[in-house]
């Protein structure tokens, strides 16, 4: 509802039947913007332009003290809020209710964000502000007022998007060419010419050439870094700008610098554009650098090779990047120095995941775990063994596989591929050569035709467009496909096989050859192996997956702690309680069964008869019960038995043991029943001896002793 101050006499001079008092009486918000700081050098006649504005909110009715000029966004992109402070002021002086009047030379000028614009919208309808421009005064409550300003912000944003649109494709155009000049990477220069060279500097050219050296000798990023940071060599960087703009420069290495030295394509020669994409989700607001990927040349918009000078070739290129993918925490992973043959091939059989390998005993025990569901979950292990059995299976497979009858197959297989290779570039030839035949069919086409023709001219000029189109994407098909492709071994590469393979298993075993080297061959030949524990007994199923596509199933024994872990545990002690039902002893059921070769669980290969004994203790067949003592002959004056010592003196049988080995105690071997016993030589005064060594402390757990001052304090001594 209107009042009277609303209702009052206007102020002459065509002024917008919008205003009313109630607007008069807050602030005119002038904004005043420019995307960037070149703007507001170069182009002063728009930044005088939205100053002027301040005349146009008194002319329309606010005193000179009501006008605000918000001109904190000078210099700053339109296209989002993100650090733009004058908009965000802006908005919140419209939100506390003290804003009028909004005025903009454009809409433009205030966002150029759809969901910024119609932001402001909603909140300065809810507010009832206004919002002016040079051409007139709209009030957002109103639906036509609302509809055209909309209108204004939708055709804002799509300006500059076409704006961006236009100067992308043109920057695509002129990087299809290779003239897009863009700033090169360490190692090079950009002569003044705008030709790009090998820096000039030859420690410079030497030091990215051994950079590359190294991580075709190391295979891995992590290692080519610590051997840099351990000599001391530094890399060479000219500066980009400053005082020093073109200098070289000399800093620590360190890994995204390897990572974008190892991903860029320049240094094999390679124009490439697009190699580092933006992801606008990391990118962040007034940093327009931000958010950009690491290098994948595969996703370059503009591939030209050979354009450039390079220092290494296209093949060590490709090269790199297989191992950098290779390397990756969700492939395979580098190489490593453990022992663990199979580490990062191994797959876990029943849940699928991948088993990594751990290591006890100073590095030395490694095992294969798959805790996966452990360490996501909280679940218990799903496997676990030792990776000694099925490393020493895996050698044994592999060192059949490349024997010499069977590499000679893999040659001939070798040879299929490339007759298969020669047949599909023959058909790609072809392909291009049909591709040319059109292109040059349809140019004859269109140069016979008479030009004052139009009505035909027009057809054939299209029809020529097509088949020049269709040529270049053939073109780069095969680019594509010769670029992907595998190559095949040369001849001086396969008769230097032939020649190692026959000292291929003495090279293995070589104490020279390390686990690096080891673990590098099986993955040239296998692409990751199933390994799964048969009902948690010593059988383990392994499934060998080669590169090729073929597959092998193998078994193999692991040892377990307990004998009835076994498989053939039922029938080994159906075996043994037969033989002892017949009236075998221990000792005896022991040869029977290493006869008929049953093994035991671990730690030896035969069975004896203490392990028949507790074998059949355990099963319920004999008693237990304190084993016979045996009868020692020939035992002189002050001998004692370990045991026997051990308990007078009351000290447990292994320090016993250690003092016999360490000479504080004789002892000699005598015949015991079947076996032998050592006898230990302790008279009385020898026990009291021991007795009192045994009732002193060791001195680390002695309590220091305490001395009284006169004045009645302690000190320790």
């Amino acid at each position: 509802m209107m009042t009277d101050g609303d209702l009052a006499p206007r102020p002459p001079g065509g002024l917008s039947d919008k205003i009313f008092r109630r607007h008069r009486e807050r602030l005119a918000i002038v904004y005043i913007r420019q995307s960037t700081l070149q703007q507001v050098e170069r182009h002063q006649e728009s930044t005088r332009l939205q100053y002027a504005l301040v005349d146009r909110a008194f002319h329309l009715g606010w005193a000179r003290e009501s006008i605000v000029v918000v001109d904190d966004d000078l210099g700053r992109s339109g296209a989002t809020i993100e650090g733009r402070l004058g908009f965000q002021r802006l908005v919140a002086e419209v939100g506390l209710g003290r804003v009028g009047l909004v005025l903009g030379v454009e809409m433009s000028r205030l966002a150029r964000s759809n969901r910024d614009w119609h932001q402001l919208l909603e909140i300065c309808a809810l507010f009832d502000t206004l919002i002016a421009d040079v051409d007139g005064v709209y009030d957002p409550a109103h639906f036509n007022d609302r509809l055209l300003l909309g209108l204004k912000g939708t055709m804002s944003e799509a300006e500059l998007h076409i704006l961006k649109a236009r100067m992308l494709e043109g920057r695509r155009a002129k990087a299809r060419r290779g003239e897009l000049g863009k700033s090169v990477p360490m190692g090079y220069v950009r002569r003044l010419s705008g030709e790009v060279a090998l820096d000039p500097d030859e420690q410079a050219q030497a030091t990215i050439r051994q950079v590359f050296a190294l991580f075709e000798r190391f295979r891995t990023v992590g290692k080519v870094l610590r051997y840099l940071v351990e000599h001391d060599i530094r890399m060479p960087v000219r500066l980009p700008g400053g005082p020093g703009k073109g200098e070289l420069e000399w800093r620590r290495a360190n890994r995204p610098t390897l990572h974008n030295l190892f991903g860029n394509p320049i240094y094999a020669g390679i124009y490439a554009y697009g190699v580092r994409a933006t992801d606008r989700r990391r990118q962040k607001p007034g940093r327009p650098g931000t958010g950009r990927r690491s290098p994948r040349a595969g996703e370059a918009d503009v591939f030209v090779p050979d354009r450039l000078p390079a220092y290494i070739t296209r093949e060590q290129f490709d090269r790199n990047q297989a191992r950098l993918r290779a390397n990756r925490a969700d492939r395979l992973g580098p190489v490593r120095s453990g022992t663990a043959l199979l580490s990062g091939l191994v797959v876990c059989g029943r849940c699928g995941l991948r088993m990594t390998a751990a290591y006890n005993n100073a590095g030395h025990a490694a095992r294969y775990i798959c805790g996966g569901q452990n360490s996501s979950y909280g679940a218990p292990f799903c496997q676990s063994l030792k990776s000694a059995p099925v490393d020493t299976k895996i050698t044994s497979i592999v060192l059949k596989a490349l024997e010499p009858a069977a590499l000679e197959a893999s040659l001939a297989v070798a040879a299929d591929l490339q007759a298969e290779r020669t047949a599909l570039e023959q058909q790609w030839r072809q392909r291009l050569e049909r591709a040319q035949y059109k292109v040059d069919q349809a140019r004859r086409r269109y140069a016979s035709t008479e030009p004052e023709n139009r009505l035909v001219a027009r057809t054939l000029e299209r029809d020529w467009e097509e088949a020049l189109a269709e040529q270049g994407r053939l073109v780069a098909d095969h680019e594509r496909f010769r670029r992907e492709r595998p190559q095949p071994p040369c001849p001086a590469e396969l008769a230097t096989i032939r020649q190692l393979t026959a000292d291929l298993p003495a090279l293995w075993q070589a104490p020279t050859t390390t686990s690096e080297e080891r673990q590098t061959i099986v993955r040239f030949l296998l692409e990751r192996v199933l390994l799964t524990i048969v009902d948690a007994s010593e059988q383990v199923l392994l499934e060998c997956h080669w590169h090729g596509g073929s597959r092998t199933t193998h078994t193999l024994i692991r040892p377990v702690a307990r004998v009835k872990a076994l498989s053939t545990y039922a029938a080994l002690l159906a075996r043994a309680v037969d033989l002892h039902r017949v009236g075998h002893g221990c000792a005896d059921i022991a040869a029977i069964l290493n006869q008929e070769a049953w093994r035991p669980p671990k730690r030896r290969d035969t069975f004896n008869a203490p392990m028949v004994r507790r074998l059949l203790t355990t099963a319920g067949v004999i008693e237990p019960g304190l084993r016979r003592p045996r009868t020692i002959a020939e035992r002189q004056p002050d001998e004692w038995t370990i045991r026997e010592l051990a308990a007078e003196l009351g000290v447990p049988e292994p320090t016993l043991y250690n003092w016999v080995q360490n000479g504080r105690l004789l002892s000699r071997s005598v015949k015991a029943g079947a076996g032998s016993a050592k006898l230990v030589t302790a008279d009385a005064a020898t026990i009291a001896n021991l007795k009192t060594i045994r009732a002193t402390p060791p001195p680390w757990r002695r309590l220091p002793s305490r001395v009284r001052n006169p004045n009645g304090t302690t000190l320790d001594s």
